[in-house]
């Protein structure tokens, strides 16, 4: 267990215990030279390089499990992730679905600037981690938690909404080290997909807990959450929360294509059940689809949906 005093966790006893087994994360909180402000004096182009250099790239990914079931398993898609993870390098990235070993094989194929916290939805090493990947050159976290989503949040492994699978949330506190040290939030989740009556309880004890954090500091929210955006009462609660959704807020954005295709045919125009959420200070520059393949494999059966943002 990582243990550099400077970053809190805000963890029960029990999540605690969990946590230890499943964090591979050394909790260093190493200060970077903050970016200076641009002053009016300085030429033009430093000044869009300073700004380009305060754009943090965001990710949003289900994984897709590791499975050695063929033709997509997890050995042939490896290759394919490592590649669109090693070409986009986002400074943060919100996964779901991961299992431990995968996780730590996607730390090796980042390489070693890139960290990642979470803990299994059912306690340790077990069942799927709702990790939060980040670069070290640009983020070092203050404080990070884990809650369950049910009504017994604080026990691990809880599932009292009736959900097909235990479902979680992590996040995450960061200090931006390229950005003043600009501190904000990113929270991580993956919501049922077998239940609405558990997604709807989801999403309101997601917005309870984003309505408890400090509230003069931004707020970006990854995660599948297993429903159209603009089409259900989870996207509504989710707006409610003092949120935006990347895709439309943006102002420039790639081609519109389903973010779940099953390793079929991609559907341009389909629904976006996978979502990069913020609140409205946050700058959008661009958001997008991204359609990565090797010889017709993608790493997974959704496709990562990213946003290039400023903090504010």
């Amino acid at each position: 267990m990582p243990n550099d005093s400077r970053v809190t966790r805000r963890l029960s006893l029990k999540t605690a215990l969990a946590a230890a087994v499943a964090l591979p994360v050394p909790r260093t909180a190493t200060a970077a030279t903050a970016v200076t402000a641009a002053t009016t004096t300085e030429p033009a182009a430093a000044v869009a390089a300073e700004l380009a250099g305060a754009r943090l790239d965001v990710m949003s990914f289900n994984l897709r499990f590791a499975s050695t079931l063929l033709p997509n398993s997890w050995a042939v898609r490896r290759p394919v992730m490592r590649e669109l993870l090693r070409q986009q390098a986002p400074h943060v990235i919100g996964t779901q679905e991961g299992l431990h070993q995968q996780l730590l094989d996607i730390a090796t194929d980042l390489g070693a600037n890139y960290r990642w916290i979470g803990t299994g939805r059912a306690g340790g090493t077990r069942d799927e981690f709702m990790a939060v990947f980040y670069d070290t050159r640009r983020l070092a976290p203050v404080e990070y938690a884990h809650f369950w989503l049910s009504d017994t949040p604080e026990t691990v492994g809880s599932n009292t909404w009736g959900g097909g699978s235990i479902r979680m949330v992590t996040w995450v506190r960061f200090r931006d080290l390229q950005d003043g040290d600009r501190q904000f939030y990113v929270l991580n989740t993956h919501l049922d997909n077998v239940s609405q009556y558990a997604r709807e309880r989801s999403a309101s004890l997601i917005a309870q807990r984003i309505a408890g954090f400090d509230q003069s500091l931004p707020v970006v929210v990854t995660g599948d959450f297993n429903v159209a955006a603009h089409k259900n009462k989870v996207y509504d609660t989710m707006l409610g929360a003092g949120l935006v959704d990347t895709w439309d807020a943006a102002a420039e954005r790639s081609a519109l294509y389903a973010t779940f295709h099953g390793y079929l045919p991609l559907t341009p125009g389909g629904d976006r059940i996978d979502w990069i959420l913020a609140t409205p200070e946050v700058a959008v520059h661009r958001a997008s689809i991204n359609t990565f393949a090797l010889n017709g494999q993608f790493p997974s059966d959704h496709l990562p949906v990213q946003a290039a943002l400023t903090l504010g």
